[in-house]
C-alpha cells in the first residue's frame, strides 16, 4: 500500500509547480495585452518586445517577449516570458541599469533564476527604438535575446 501512495506524493508537489507556471502566464498575458493597449510610441528601452532567445551553448532557441517597465531614472523591470521547447514556460523578473544617449539605450542586469534554471544570470546588450539586442551567461549557459516591436 505504501508503494502506490509515494506517487501521489510526489504529485502534490509537480500540480503546485504546474500551477504556479501556469498562473504566470496568465498574469503575464493579461499584463501584455494592458500594457499593449496603452502602448506609445517610445525612444527607449521601455514598452512591449517581442523575438527570439538561443543558447549558444546548446543551441535550444525558442519565443521570447517582454514587458519593460521604468522603476527610476536609470533603472527598468524587464519581465521576460520565455517559452522551452514550446511547451514550457519561464516568467522572471531583471532589474536593467540603463542608459539612453542618441536613441540607444544600453543596458546590464542579472538575476538569480533559481538553481533549477542554472542559477545566476548576467545580462549586456542595447535597445533601440525598434530593435532589442542582448547576451546572456550564466554557470553552465550562455546566448543571445533578439527582439523588436509588436
Amino acid at each position: 500500500m505504501a508503494l502506490f501512495m509515494k506517487p501521489t506524493r510526489l504529485l502534490a508537489p509537480a500540480l503546485g509547480l504546474l500551477a504556479l507556471l501556469a498562473g504566470g502566464c496568465a498574469s503575464f498575458y493579461k499584463d501584455w495585452d494592458r500594457a499593449r493597449a496603452s502602448q506609445k510610441r517610445s525612444i527607449d528601452v521601455e514598452g512591449l518586445w517581442q523575438g527570439t532567445w538561443r543558447s549558444e551553448a546548446s543551441g535550444h532557441h525558442d519565443l521570447l517577449q517582454c514587458i519593460i517597465t521604468r522603476r527610476d531614472t536609470e533603472i527598468y523591470d524587464a519581465r521576460f516570458h520565455a517559452k522551452y521547447h514550446t511547451v514550457f514556460t519561464f516568467n522572471y523578473t531583471v532589474p536593467l541599469t540603463v542608459q539612453t544617449t542618441n536613441g540607444v539605450s544600453r543596458f546590464q542586469g542579472a538575476a538569480n533564476l533559481g538553481w533549477l534554471a542554472g542559477g545566476m544570470y548576467h545580462y549586456d546588450g542595447s535597445a533601440s527604438a525598434t530593435n532589442f539586442t542582448s547576451t546572456y551567461t550564466s554557470k553552465y549557459d550562455h546566448g543571445v535575446f533578439e527582439m523588436t516591436r509588436p
